[in-house]
């Protein structure tokens, strides 16, 4: 007999495989721009000394400014978030 395998809801699975696409899609795009912007020799199958510096500072650089966006975008979330409130308080104050 078979151990019966529980199901996830379908939502989930979808919003799941948007995600892993979106993860792969970036994946590809940094992987692309720092290969581009630090690989120039192509004579030997060897990674250089500054094609491997310059191929892990570009990484740093993408992994500081995503993370930057992400603190901004909260911010920006958490300012609407008390505007709303504040808005939503004066509107069930009595006059």
């Amino acid at each position: 007999k078979q151990a019966e395998i529980p199901s996830m809801p379908e939502n989930f699975v979808s919003v799941s495989c948007v995600q892993f696409k979106e993860f792969l899609g970036t994946y590809n795009k940094v992987t692309e721009n720092c290969f581009m912007d630090c690989v120039r020799d192509f004579t030997t199958r060897d990674v250089k000394p500054e094609e491997s510096s310059c191929s892990e500072s570009c990484l740093q650089k993408y992994l500081k400014m995503t993370q930057r966006i992400s603190m901004r975008f909260q911010e920006y979330h958490i300012q609407q978030n008390e505007a709303l409130a504040a808005k939503a308080g004066l509107l069930g104050q009595p006059r």
